[in-house]
């Protein structure tokens, strides 16, 4: 009974993982809008995720509920050395969206003309070479043992297990690239974020209220009401602050308690971290990570969700809009649709004064507190 339970659990888990995977990839197929650069590493993300799913996760499911390999010694080393692969590829490529929407919401400005393809595809290369380079090399040659040969061949190897052996180098220097670094380095850029983002909410809540006059053409008469930011503004750092909240978390969650028992069981060069029983229970919470991945990053990305497919927003809603959401996730900053020759920056946007014009002959204008006269922008 308890096996099937297991068996189900493990079941859907690899479901989850594929289907939304796949579901983000068929996404970026089929919507030329989902075409930019940001989206390369979420494509990327996917293919990677994806690719555990199909080539591992079963494998692990197998072994997790058999406690047996079938499958003999060479297949077993194939099998772990795209487990270490792939796993290292996805972190790596969570380390390269967390720089990449750093750059964005620092230097909007300049975003378009830094992060070109060249060095998407450059970024990218560097995150499967390093993969490569901490899983098949070393499992194949034998750097991750003790004795210096390759792991479950020889005379003293048996044909029904697949283990995987630990030496100290080879975990420290596999833990520290492919973890412990790109965390810190994860928590750095999105902390960078994060105050940034609630350094713009501060200045919008502060900022001049918003003047919306509306001119009747039938009565030749106007209305004017003074429409309040502060509301909106404060909801879209709170969910900006969640977002990444969620994202670094989900991760935390996920990877840590694996890479701390890797870490404990390689410096005590464990010969068979299998037959530990909590080491199972970290390494499928690991792999859950490539489950939460598309809805982390996929389903939050309003181009994913169809957020787009609504009506354009006036320049000012759009303007606060794109500042606190859309440059966590997926752009840099740009502006409405209306008005695209014009960018805004984070440290800018909250000194210039706007008008836009809305539906019906509505104008908003912002208005200066000093002397009570509405200003339009040149």
């Amino acid at each position: 009974m308890v096996n099937v339970a297991l068996a189900v659990t493990l079941g859907l888990l690899i479901a989850l993982t594929v289907g939304g995977n796949v579901l983000v990839c068929l996404a970026v197929c089929a919507s030329r809008r989902l075409r930019c650069l940001t989206n390369c590493f979420i494509v990327s993300l996917a293919v990677t995720d994806l690719l555990l799913g199909v080539l591992v996760l079963p494998f692990s499911a197998l072994l997790q509920l058999n406690h047996d390999w079938p499958l003999g010694p060479v297949f077993c080393n194939f099998y772990i050395s795209m487990d270490v692969m792939l796993c290292t590829a996805s972190i790596l490529t969570l380390l390269a969206i967390s720089i990449d929407r750093y750059l964005a919401v620092t230097m909007p400005l300049r975003y378009i003309s830094m992060v070109l393809p060249w060095k998407v595809a450059v970024a990218m290369i560097t995150v499967w070479t390093v993969s490569l380079a901490v899983s098949f090399l070393p499992i194949q040659m034998g750097w991750n043992t003790v004795n210096g040969t390759v792991q479950n061949q020889g005379p003293e190897a048996s044909e029904r297990s697949c283990r995987f052996e630990l030496n100290r180098p080879y975990v420290l220097t596999d833990a520290l690239l492919t973890f412990y670094l790109p965390l810190i380095a994860m928590c750095w850029t999105y902390m960078k974020i994060l105050r940034i983002a609630r350094e713009q909410a501060k200045r919008i809540t502060s900022s001049r209220p918003t003047c919306v006059t509306k001119y009747n053409s039938k009565t030749c008469s106007t209305v004017t009401t003074v429409v309040s930011n502060v509301t909106a503004a404060t909801l879209r750092e709170h969910k900006a602050t969640l977002t990444l909240a969620v994202v670094i978390g989900a991760f935390v969650v996920c990877w840590l308690p694996y890479f701390i028992m890797f870490t404990v069981l390689g410096l005590k060069e464990h010969p068979d971290p299998n037959t530990v029983p909590e080491y199972p229970i970290v390494l499928w919470l690991g792999y859950a990570n490539s489950a939460l991945n598309p809805i982390l990053y996929g389903a939050l990305n309003r181009d994913f969700s169809g957020y787009r497919s609504r009506q354009p927003s006036p320049i000012v809603t759009g303007a606060r809009e794109n500042l606190t959401e859309e440059t966590l996730l997926c752009g840099p900053i740009t502006s409405a649709p209306e008005l695209t020759d014009q960018s805004f920056s984070l440290q800018e946007i909250h000194t210039r004064t706007t008008t836009a014009q809305l539906p019906n002959n509505t104008t908003a204008t912002n208005i200066n507190g000093n002397n009570g006269q509405a200003e339009s922008k040149l």
